[in-house]
């Protein structure tokens, strides 16, 4: 039988669906090559902000029929529970995040129920069974990989249910993360991208390493920075990122991981939500405006070129005019690469929700549009400096915009097109492009 995986969401949820989808093959499944062509459709949710819920739910719904094998996967059906059931009635099945490692039995068992002609029987399962092969399961092809190595979170702020949904936190253990990019690397992968919702908070909460893990050559101590150093002895592996960051991460021993080690890209989303110190305060984030910027400063001292990303809360419960220039001149200060502004939506069971949401929906999009703007600007300013430089990038392909130019990026995680030309580069190349020119998000440059 044929499956489709539809993915809404941050990056943990497209590794779950990757995993999903090797898991699924395995089994014999195949992939279909659309929707109407697919046996079973599975739609991976996200439920941090209420829009991206109610997509997931309802392209669930469109797909449902009497044809197929209909299910929902993701952090929406841990908010949702039994209530799934009443918003899709005809849903065959519902798994949890950390469950979805039951999804390949659950879909065999429909199908064996449905050809002995029993009663149809919906299945919602809402546990944390860690099941390790869906922590390490990959597809095949690609040059670049995500791997999870924390799950879960524990820092509670105001305004965010993923600890509801995705659990406290846990560190996998070091050895498997090794071998699991040991084996990538040997597939061909050349870069990985490390996944955790606080991912520098590794090895924190539970113990990440077994007695006979290595001792550090560089005499780290703290868990990330261990765990890095040794991932960057990998053959074959060039290049590793990690997303996302909280301040309170940005410790000595981790600029000197990306002082030292080339393999570590010089990129670090760095969500900062306010610039308002009583906003943060209320949000629960743990840092002043000082601390954060802090970080910033010495993020930036390992080189000029450093790219700094965030993310940012606009209309939260009680901002103010004040509290708003607050989060713009800490931007201007911080002089981010780029920047992912968000309106601010209440979200069911958070302790935000319970406060009056008070900044009207029509001031929420002006903030929105004048941070939007301000980024446009420094993204500009930022990228010109780099004009005439020669950066060093792995291909990734024709341009999505534009066939005729292919498109790379650099360690800061800058996309820079160029040119096509008569030299076939594969997906993955290394290649030396002269920087000629600079928008906001995107670098002009001519292939040396």
């Amino acid at each position: 039988m044929k499956f489709l995986i539809h993915t809404y969401g941050c990056q943990m949820n497209v590794r779950d669906s990757e995993a999903l989808e090797a898991m699924m093959l395995s089994r014999g499944f195949e992939l279909a090559s659309s929707e109407d062509d697919a046996d079973i459709v599975i739609v991976n949710s996200c439920t941090v902000r209420q829009k991206a819920e109610e997509k997931a739910i309802g392209k669930v719904g469109n797909l449902i029929a009497a044809k197929k094998i209909s299910g929902l996967m993701g952090c929406a059906v841990k908010r949702l529970g039994e209530d799934v059931f009443k918003r899709l009635p005809a849903l065959d099945f519902a798994v949890a995040p950390r469950a979805l490692g039951l999804i390949p039995k659950i879909v065999s068992d429909i199908i064996g129920a449905r050809n002995s002609g029993k009663a149809r029987k919906r299945i919602l399962e809402l546990g944390d069974d860690l099941i390790p092969e869906a922590l390490s399961s990959h597809t095949t092809g690609s040059w670049k990989a995500f791997v999870t190595v924390l799950l879960g979170c524990d820092n509670r702020c105001s305004y965010c249910i993923v600890p509801d949904v995705r659990g406290h936190e846990y560190s996998r253990p070091a050895s498997e993360i090794v071998a699991e990019v040991e084996a990538l690397a040997k597939g061909g992968v050349k870069e990985v991208m490390l996944l955790g919702q606080s991912v520098l908070r590794y090895g924190i909460r539970n113990d990440a390493f077994i007695p006979s893990f290595p001792s550090s050559p560089k005499g780290y101590t703290e868990p990330f920075p261990r765990l890095l150093e040794r991932l960057c002895e990998i053959d074959g592996i060039e290049r590793i990122r990690f997303t996302s960051a909280h301040p309170g991460g940005v410790t000595d021993e981790l600029v000197d991981v990306f002082t030292r080690f080339g393999k570590v890209c010089r990129h670090l989303h760095l969500p900062v939500q306010s610039g308002s110190d009583r906003i943060l305060k209320d949000m629960g984030r743990r840092y002043t405006r000082e601390e954060y910027l802090s970080s910033v400063k010495r993020l930036r001292s390992i080189a000029d070129d450093f790219a700094l990303t965030t993310d940012v809360i606009v209309g939260y419960p009680g901002e103010t005019q004040e509290d708003f220039e607050a989060t713009r001149s800490l931007m201007d200060e911080a002089g981010f690469d780029n920047s992912f502004i968000f309106k601010y939506s209440p979200r069911p069971g958070t302790r935000s929700s319970l406060k009056k949401d008070d900044v009207p929906k029509e001031e929420k999009e002006r903030r929105d549009q004048v941070l939007l703007g301000d980024q446009e600007r420094r993204g500009i300013e930022r990228n010109s400096r780099l004009i005439g430089t020669v950066r060093e990038v792995l291909s990734e392909g024709p341009s999505k915009r534009n066939p005729d130019r292919l498109s790379a990026r650099d360690s800061g995680n800058r996309i820079v097109v160029w040119p096509k030309d008569d030299d076939f580069i594969n997906d993955g190349s290394k290649v030396n492009l002269k920087i000629t020119d600079a928008h906001a998000q995107i670098l002009i440059a001519e292939r040396i």
